[in-house]
């Protein structure tokens, strides 16, 4: 059985929630998030609690059962208080700005990079720090992968754009006689 899928999730006072023909609709006071849930599973909504049961034992089903709870819980997370996602950036010269919902990224190459942030996520940078927020993990993880995609991190000096908790393994340059 799963373990993740068999816990409850705990829902605060502000979040409203419509469950109807396997379509999950999370409203809070930071925004609306929609997602049709796969129709091996059955959630049961009742007071304050939401728990994801599965039709049957079989495997792929209590798979999907974890994988559903899973994100059902970032749904209600991130309507209720947001996820945030920061970037580093190393490098002389490289730094970025945001204009609109557009990222402008200096990072050593010849022109400077338009990054489209999507709708649905905000940009603020601060000094040599991109931080991303948005009410869906989802997107914001697939954005924040684009954005380091552009300029990952190179093991000599660490240049480039890398996840603020990310540790990069440094390389020993040639060695000189």
């Amino acid at each position: 059985m799963s373990r993740v899928g068999k816990k409850p999730i705990k829902l605060p006072d502000s979040i409203k929630i419509t469950y109807e023909h396997n379509n999950l609709k999370v409203e809070g006071k930071k925004g609306v998030l929609e997602r049709s849930i796969h129709s091996s599973v059955v959630l049961h909504i009742n007071d304050g609690l939401l728990t994801v049961q599965p039709n049957d034992d079989k495997k792929k089903t209590i798979a999907i059962q974890g994988l559903t709870r899973a994100l059902v819980a970032n749904m209600v997370h991130g309507t209720h208080n947001g996820f945030e996602r920061v970037l580093e950036i190393n490098g002389i010269g490289y730094r970025a700005e945001v204009k609109d919902n557009q990222l402008i990224l200096n990072i050593g190459y010849s022109k400077p990079i338009t990054f489209v942030l999507p709708k649905a996520v905000t940009a603020t940078v601060e000094k040599n720090l991109i931080k991303l927020y948005s009410i869906d993990k989802e997107l914001l993880g697939v954005t924040s992968a684009s954005i380091r995609y552009l300029r990952p991190p190179e093991p000599y000096k660490g240049k480039g754009i890398k996840f603020i908790e990310e540790v990069i393994q440094r390389k020993a340059g040639k060695s000189a006689k």
